[in-house]
């Protein structure tokens, strides 16, 4: 077992998820544990607990269904194999400009991805905002059945 790493439990714990969680998201391929004993026991390490709160916050805070959580992650691999590619001592000018080109055409998924996410609440948004409106002006104008105060008029 390697420096550092932690057991499913302990990692689960310190994600804030259930060790049930880590497994289903491992075995959707969301989640790679960074190694596992001779007997197969996963081991998280912080980058892997770090996945697990990005995995949580598309999820949680943003709304995010599994395969959309899949999409960014896979995106968001492939920058960071760009950018290592770019950093790499061997790369030459002319490969970087291919780098920055992908690089620039996977920020434009990731991009679209979210700006789906925004329209689909935005007119979530909108529908609670003509229903609460409607509400309202029932309140105005008066409940259907609802008696009068005295010296009112509608």
């Amino acid at each position: 077992m390697g420096e550092g790493l932690l057991g499913i439990g302990e990692a689960a714990a310190r994600a804030g998820v259930s060790e049930r969680a880590l497994r289903y998201w491992q075995q959707l391929g969301l989640i790679k544990p960074t190694g596992s004993t001779p007997g197969g026991l996963r081991r998280y390490s912080e980058a892997d607990i770090a996945r697990v709160a990005r995995l949580r916050e598309l999820q949680e805070l943003l709304g995010f269904n599994l395969e959309e959580i899949r999409q960014v992650f896979d995106n968001e691999d492939r920058l960071e194999t760009l950018r290592a590619e770019y950093h790499a001592e061997h790369t030459d000018a002319a490969r970087r400009r291919e780098l920055i080109a992908e690089g620039l055409a996977v920020r434009g998924r990731l991009r679209a991805t979210v700006v789906t996410k925004l329209e689909a609440l935005q007119r979530f948004l909108d529908d609670l905002d003509a229903q609460r409106d409607r509400l309202q002006r029932i309140l105005d104008e008066g409940v259907p059945g609802e008696a009068q105060p005295a010296g009112s008029r509608r």
